[in-house]
C-alpha cells in the first residue's frame, strides 16, 4: 500500500488546543467490527459498553517534561528535547548521565559548550552532534546536564523542575501570559493517571481519557486492567517519509511486557473475555511480544502494523484520532480495514469530533476471542 492512500482532509479548527474540561467528558465514537454499527457516547459510558471479564491493558509510561530551553554566551536561545540515555559509545561511569537530544537549532552549538538554563547555573554540555540517517549531521546531539558547580545532574531530577511538556507542534502555546496556566495544565493532563515509569517524551494518549473516578468503575464492574510499559519517542511526531510502505522503518521504542501482565492476558483469553488494548503503544507492544514468542519480555520495537497484518492479542481498540499519514493512522486502518477506517474519520469530522493529542477517542469493539491465546 502507498502513504496517499491514508490521506484526509481535516478542518483545522478539530485539531483540539486543550483537553475536555474532565477526562472522562470526551466524546467517544463506538464502532462494533462485526456488525458494522457505531453509537456516540462519552468516554465516561466506557464502564457501560465494556461487559465483566474484559481486560484493559494500559502504558503506564511517564511523560518527562523533556523540553528545556537554554542560552548560548551570545544570548541566542536553544531548544533541547532529551530523548533518552545513550547506551552505544559511552564509558560505563557515564551510563545514564550521556543522553540523546533534539536540538533546534541543530548547527548552532559547538561540541564542548555549555549553555545556561534555569535560576540556579544549571548547564548542558553540548558533547557531539549524531549522524542523521543519511550519514550527515543530524539534528541530534548528546548531551550533559550538570550544576553550577560543574557536577553531573540528575536528568529526570532537573527536567521536573526546569523542563516543559513536549507538547506535539500542533497544540500552539502562543502567549506568554497564556503559558503560565497552559503549563500547569499540561503538566497534569499530557500524562496518565496511571504515569508510573520515566521516560517517555510524547503521551500515550488514549489514556488520558481515563480519570481514577471511571477506572474504579470499571473495576467495580468486573472489567480489569493490567500495565504494559513503552517509552513513546519523538519518531512518533515524525511523518512517514516514502511512499511505498513497504519501505517505511518504524522508530525503535524500548518497552516492558511483564508476567502479572501475560497471565492477566492469559485468563481473559481462556474465560472468553477481550483484551482491549488503551492506546497504538499497547497494541504494538503485546503484537511484537506475540510474534517474538508469548510471554513477559523487554526490549524495543520497531514493529510496523499495516493492512495484512494479523492481531494475535488485541481484539477491542481504544485510540484517538490521528494525523493523516500517520503510522498511527495506518495501525487503526490495519486492525479496521483501509476504508472502513476512513469512513468513521469522515463521519467524525462531519459530527465535529476533536481530533489529535487531547481531542476524543474512538472504541473499536472486536468480538470476544474465546479460548486461548490467539496464534
Amino acid at each position: 500500500m502507498n502513504l496517499s492512500d491514508f490521506d484526509y482532509e481535516l478542518p483545522s479548527e478539530l485539531i483540539a488546543q486543550h483537553p475536555a474540561a474532565r477526562r472522562s467528558d470526551a466524546r467517544l465514537f463506538v464502532h462494533a467490527i462485526e456488525s458494522g454499527q457505531s453509537e456516540h457516547r462519552h468516554v465516561r459510558d466506557l464502564a457501560d459498553i465494556l461487559v465483566p471479564g474484559d481486560l484493559l491493558v494500559v502504558n503506564d509510561t511517564r511523560v518527562l517534561p523533556a523540553r528545556l530551553f537554554a542560552r548560548r554566551e551570545s544570548g541566542a536561545v536553544i531548544e533541547l528535547l532529551f530523548l533518552e540515555p545513550r547506551s552505544d559509545d559511552v564509558a560505563a561511569e557515564e551510563v545514564g548521565r550521556v543522553w540523546n537530544a533534539l536540538v533546534q537549532p541543530a548547527k548552532k552549538p559547538r561540541p564542548g559548550e555549555r549553555l545556561a538554563f534555569g535560576a540556579e547555573g544549571g548547564t548542558v554540555e553540548m558533547r557531539q552532534r549524531q549522524p542523521g540517517d543519511d550519514g550527515r549531521p543530524g539534528p541530534i546531539w548528546s548531551v550533559v546536564l550538570r550544576t553550577r558547580d560543574g557536577a553531573v545532574a540528575d536528568v529526570a531530577a532537573t527536567l521536573e523542575r526546569f523542563g516543559e511538556m513536549p507538547l506535539p507542534p500542533y497544540i500552539e502555546r502562543r502567549t506568554e501570559r497564556a503559558a503560565v496556566t497552559d503549563r500547569a495544565e499540561d503538566r497534569e493532563r499530557y500524562q496518565t493517571v496511571f504515569a508510573r515509569v520515566p521516560g517517555a517524551v510524547a503521551a500515550p494518549t488514549a489514556g488520558l481519557h481515563l480519570s481514577h473516578e471511571l477506572l474504579e468503575r470499571l473495576a467495580e464492574r468486573g472489567i480489569n486492567r493490567a500495565s504494559v510499559t513503552l517509552h513513546v519517542g519523538a519518531g512518533t511526531f515524525r511523518p512517514i517519509q516514502v511512499e511505498d510502505l513497504d519501505q517505511h522503518v518504524m522508530h525503535a521504542e524500548r518497552f516492558e511486557l511483564g508476567e502479572a501482565t501475560v497471565e492477566a492476558i492469559d485468563r481473559t483469553k481462556r474465560a472468553g473475555g477481550r483484551v482491549v488494548c488503551v492506546g497504538t503503544t499497547s497494541v504494538r507492544v503485546l503484537e511484537h511480544a506475540a510474534r517474538k514468542g508469548w510471554g513477559p519480555q523487554r526490549g524495543s520495537t520497531r514493529l510496523f502494523l499495516r493492512p495484512g497484518s494479523p492481531f494475535h492479542v488485541t481484539d477491542a481498540l481504544l485510540t484517538n484520532f490521528h494525523l493523516p499519514k500517520s503510522s498511527l493512522l495506518v495501525l487503526v486502518s490495519a486492525f479496521l480495514g483501509r476504508d472502513r477506517a476512513l469512513a468513521l474519520y469522515a463521519e467524525a469530522i462531519e459530527r465535529r469530533y476533536r481530533f489529535y493529542s487531547y481531542g476524543d477517542a474512538q472504541l473499536l469493539l472486536g468480538p470476544c476471542a474465546g479460548a486461548g491465546l490467539r496464534r
